[in-house]
């Protein structure tokens, strides 16, 4: 027997390493020591540096991998997954080194894995971040049909007496939000069922009356914020930031906030996505369950003193900043119904 009649065909796989060879080596920098192929990746720290410290995250896409196989269009889960990494140790206040991805699939179709890589490589190259290496594996039994499975890891580098930890914050203190542009990567196990089995719709089907099809509005890659708290830094100290995922607003932001520190988070404050009201709707979706699963808008979250607030600009980089909320005494985070037209 050959290897090709179980199911894994090296020939394949090889052609898939090969198109994608190009896409990889835009990301590079002269501290990219390695080639592809190699064994390990390898990087050379950046100099200057006095009290390093690495930063590393691991993540994955999650069940919006199903929607890309269901609509045929894998360019924008690399994106997905390397700024979601980047955002996770960017609230630690780390800057992003170098990327490793893992690409396994019942088969391993060239064409698909050069679009997620070239996603891949397209986030990286846009963050300043190297994509030293990964791994695509064909594994026909583990996987079946389209089924195929994303992950990846970045690290990041931060000085020690850099680093963003939410020691510093008290009650009093000020919550800004850099907005989302959608659902990002999470909570799409309830959105699928909603979308396919309550509504009925398809990839290529108009969502309500949003404007777009089902795969424009799902596949919308998560947005990256590393430009846009670089120039909020410039201006303003942060004391903590919280990355929105996975728990939402009211899971997340108490990661980063000091014991007996809550916040209070202000509704009309921002402009929530019409994709979350539709959900909210269509699926019969409660309140707090919403804010629970979804990022609702609000894609980073930014803590400062209430006495750096007039120091903040409107914009930071392309992006509009927000002022939603304060922090409290107490635990966790409170969703108040109460319009406030405060920005900062």
């Amino acid at each position: 027997m050959r290897y090709r009649e179980s199911g894994v065909d090296i020939d394949r796989a090889n052609e898939a390493t090969r198109r994608i060879r190009q896409a990889v080596r835009r990301t590079w920098n002269d501290r990219v020591l390695s080639d592809v192929g190699s064994f390990g990746g390898l990087f050379r720290l950046p100099e200057g540096l006095r009290d390093p410290v690495l930063v590393s995250s691991t993540d994955g896409v999650g069940t919006k991998l199903l929607v890309a196989s269901r609509a045929r269009r894998f360019d924008t889960v690399g994106e997905d997954l390397v700024n979601h990494c980047i955002n996770d140790i960017l609230v630690q206040g780390a800057r992003p080194l170098f990327f490793l991805d893992y690409l396994a699939a019942a088969r391993l179709e060239p064409d698909r894995v050069a679009d997620v890589v070239g996603g891949l490589a397209r986030a990286c190259e846009a963050a300043g971040c190297a994509l030293v290496g990964g791994e695509t594996a064909e594994m026909p039994g583990v996987y079946h049909g389209d089924d195929f499975d994303l992950a990846g890891t970045i690290v990041g580098v931060v000085e020690r007496d850099a680093i963003v930890d939410g020691t510093r914050v008290e009650p009093g203190d000020v919550v800004l939000a850099l907005p989302s542009n959608g659902l990002h990567t999470n909570g799409y196990s309830l959105v699928r069922r909603i979308v396919f089995d309550v509504a009925g719709l398809d990839v290529d089907d108009p969502l309500g009356d949003l404007g777009v099809t089902v795969a424009d509005e799902l596949l919308r890659p998560h947005r990256g914020y590393l430009h846009a708290v670089d120039a909020l830094r410039a201006c303003v100290d942060v004391r903590a930031m919280a990355h929105v995922t996975g728990g939402g607003v009211v899971e997340n932001l108490p990661r980063v906030l000091p014991a007996g520190c809550g916040a209070r988070i202000e509704e009309g404050t921002w402009d929530v996505p019409a994709i979350f009201r539709w959900l909210e709707r269509t699926g019969g979706v409660e309140r707090d369950e919403m804010y629970r699963v979804f990022n609702m808008g609000l894609g980073m979250l930014v803590v400062i003193a209430a006495a750096d607030a007039d120091r903040v600009p409107r914009r930071a980089g392309d992006l509009p900043l927000r002022r939603v909320g304060r922090i409290v005494e107490g635990e966790g985070v409170e969703i108040v119904p109460t319009p406030s037209t405060d920005e900062a």
